[in-house]
């Protein structure tokens, strides 16, 4: 079964590390999930349930001692799996970095450990870099530059970026994929296919295997510099009128599938927020600019950068004034959103202002979350529990979530949905492609804003470009008037 996945045309020492890679990371992992399994069993036997009256739920207690072991052993794990992506590099160093954004979704300790990930990325030798160029455009560095610096000023995932001169003078950015690394993705994606299978089984989510779809699909584009150039100058033609935002050039003769050459992009990086406020920049309004560009690129174009993570932007401070330019990086994990997918973001959108429950569950509909065969009763009630409850959380801006109490959070869950209904319930939860790159482009968006300007009401910000859309949806919805029985018949023409 692995074996299918390594081409023929490897030979026997590249299959030999790559099975070895295989081992590794299968390794990590199941040392990870053994020691929670572990952890479970003792939960099993030692937890106690106890119902509470006045919040019509059942509580869980767990002696000190359990609870103790359980952030120790998140520490621990935390660590292993850091290593093991240091170590592994390739798709476990974008898994992490993306979990390292996702925070909400994994323990404290986890996100702590992950965020080196960001921007501790090792980088490869430049010999390797050579014979990259040799096979690919045939040819050493030295032929297509007047100078290039073999230590790399970024190293990510995939590929790592030298700075190089051409003859003309022009200073620019070259992008060269890791060696093998296309063998190296397929053999990461089968681990990463079973995990899936193993979340599956603790959370039966229906279709949850298009997010391994997803990653086949985003990586594959990831590795072709090819299609990362022709989506870089489709970004740019579509912010051709909004000086604000500043994209790279493709420089053409020394660009392959396996090179990309642009222009450099100078620039602060987007989270050294001290160095930006002492150009004299306005963090709130380069905040807003990042909010309104990702709205534009969503709602507008359908054509959006699904990979807005920290290292991909960079703030140019424009002189005597308060104002920047937004330097945007890394154009490989471009995706297009389909139209039912935003129509039903806009109704979820109106059926929130509107506290119109029924329009919320169309509006899921039509992105696709509802499984066919699903408990449709059992779902339908859960979205109408937790509008309600959104709707008395006042939090609405990244500061306020964070500032929010336990209780204020604790009261999103749901007490009419039992233990033994939420299995039915995830059934009833079809993941629709495409969501992934949206889900993911979303949280790590809201995150980075939120970094920037924690009060800033991203929703508000971003309205004015759904705003056509929903009136749009708001007039096809609008029932036709009847005609007016006293209403005089139209004079016809001729």
């Amino acid at each position: 079964m692995i074996a299918a996945t390594l081409p023929a045309t490897l030979g026997p020492d590249v299959c030999m590390s790559l099975y070895i890679r295989l081992i590794r990371a299968v390794f990590t992992f199941s040392v990870i999930f053994a020691s929670y399994m572990v952890q479970l069993v003792l939960v099993k036997v030692f937890r106690r349930w106890r119902h509470d009256p006045d919040a019509k739920r059942e509580q869980s207690l767990m002696p000190r001692w359990l609870v103790s072991r359980q952030a120790r052993l998140d520490q621990k794990n935390a660590e292993r799996l850091l290593a093991g992506m240091l170590k592994l590099r390739g798709v476990y160093i974008k898994l992490g970095q993306v979990l390292s954004i996702m925070g909400g979704f994994l323990p404290a300790a986890y996100t702590k450990e992950l965020e080196s990930l960001q921007d501790a990325v090792p980088p490869h030798p430049f010999g390797e870099i050579e014979r990259v160029f040799i096979e690919s455009l045939e040819a050493r560095p030295e032929a297509f530059f007047e100078s290039i610096d073999p230590e790399p000023v970024a190293a990510a995932s995939l590929g790592q970026v030298h700075v190089a001169y051409m003859p003309d003078g022009r200073k620019v950015a070259v992008k060269v994929l890791y060696p093998g690394i296309r063998g190296i993705v397929r053999t990461d994606l089968r681990v990463v296919k079973l995990m899936i299978r193993v979340y599956k089984w603790f959370f039966p989510v229906h279709n949850i295997e298009v997010i391994h779809e997803s990653l086949v699909d985003l990586l594959r584009r990831e590795t072709d510099y090819i299609h990362e150039a022709e989506c870089m100058r489709r970004m740019s033609a579509n912010f051709a009128d909004d000086d604000h935002m500043l994209f790279p050039e493709v420089v053409d003769e020394v660009t392959t599938r396996d090179v990309l050459t642009m222009t450099f992009m100078e620039g602060i990086k987007i989270t050294r927020l001290a160095d930006i406020e002492a150009k004299g920049v306005d963090l709130r309004k380069l905040a807003e600019r990042l909010v309104k560009s990702f709205y534009k690129q969503v709602f507008v174009d359908r054509f959006f950068h699904a990979d807005p993570h920290p290292g991909n932007f960079l703030v140019q401070p424009v002189e005597g004034s308060d104002d920047a330019r937004i330097v945007v990086l890394d154009f490989g994990a471009i995706s297009e959103v389909r139209k039912d997918t935003v129509f039903g973001m806009v109704d979820v959108l109106r059926g929130f202002f509107e506290q119109n429950d029924q329009l919320v569950i169309e509006g899921i509909e039509a992105m696709g979350f509802v499984a066919e065969g699903g408990d449709r009763r059992l779902f339908e009630q859960t979205v109408k529990t937790y509008l309600q409850k959104l709707l008395k959380l006042e939090a609405r801006t990244p500061a306020a979530l964070m500032g929010a109490n336990a209780k204020e959070l604790e009261a999103l869950a749901d007490p009419e949905v039992e233990r033994r209904e939420l299995r039915t319930l995830m059934r009833s939860v079809h993941y629709p492609d495409g969501w992934f790159y949206v889900e993911r482009a979303s949280v790590m968006m809201f995150w980075l804003a939120g970094q920037i300007a924690p009060d800033l009401d991203q929703l508000q910000v971003g309205f004015p470009y759904v705003l056509p859309l929903l009136s749009a949806r708001l007039q096809s919805s609008r029932p036709s008037r009847p005609p007016d029985p006293g209403a005089r018949p139209a004079a016809s023409g001729g």
